[in-house]
């Protein structure tokens, strides 16, 4: 694996606590030289770890023992901080508001390098390589729907279940406050995201839900609650869940 050296971000600091999750991007970006420029520039106040290109160069722009500033307002399975805990990596993608579309191959296999390295260096768990989405689901939608992530579960570099569970929840509408409802967002809880567990069905738990679904169904991600929706969050909670 080789990593270029040549670009240098100065947004970062020193971290707070250890290094144990990952998280994916998208750039967002209408091109590479924009992205680069966006990242380490000091009047941004963003920054990553890595950004991968098209050709599946991978730029270190931060230093991994450094606090890049790529999270934001986020939250994964109890941490506030994700950018003390993480190593943020962008791919260069122009992202829903450019044209969207999906990363290439060479990106996929020196993604899949880097995060090797990473979590054998770190000793991340699976359950940590996450999505920028994941983190910060009332706001953003990258790495988006995409994103390979079963892929990455094929090469143990991420989670996907392998056996599809019975889903054990009731049916739920948008607007509905209920026990069902409460159980649903308990579920989602557990599995990492941050989610009020108020039993209501509103425009937050819509967005839960609608991150969940561009990850693990991103066939369908309206933010609709159903039956195979309701099976994959048991069967990822069951995963997660030992």
């Amino acid at each position: 694996m080789k990593i270029i050296y040549e670009k240098y971000s100065p947004n970062f600091n020193d971290r707070k606590s250890k290094i144990d999750i990952i998280v994916i991007h998208y750039t967002g970006m209408k091109s590479e030289q924009e992205s680069l420029e966006q990242l380490c520039n000091t009047s941004s106040k963003v920054s990553s770890h890595f950004l991968i290109n098209y050709s599946g160069d991978i730029f270190s722009l931060v230093e991994e023992e450094k606090r890049a500033w790529h999270a934001g307002v986020s939250f994964w399975n109890g941490e506030n901080d994700i950018n003390s805990s993480s190593i943020g990596i962008e791919l260069d993608n122009p992202g829903h508001e450019y044209g969207y579309k999906p990363f290439t191959e060479s990106q996929m296999v020196s993604l899949e390098k880097l995060i090797s390295y990473l979590i054998k260096k770190y000793n991340i768990p699976l359950y940590n390589i996450v999505g920028h989405s994941d983190i910060a689901p009332l706001r953003k939608k990258d790495p988006g729907e995409f994103f390979e992530w079963k892929r990455l579960a094929k090469k143990n570099l991420s989670i996907w279940p392998k056996k599809i569970l019975l889903n054990p929840f009731n049916n739920i509408s948008i607007g509905e406050k209920s026990r069902s409802v409460l159980k649903v967002q308990k579920s989602l809880s557990e599995i990492g995201y941050k989610i009020n567990q108020d039993a209501y069905y509103g425009a937050e738990t819509k967005l839960v839900l609608q991150a969940f679904q561009r990850r693990f169904r991103s066939n369908k991600f309206d933010g609709c609650f159903d039956n195979i929706t309701g099976m994959m969050i048991h069967s990822v909670n069951s995963l997660i869940n030992i």
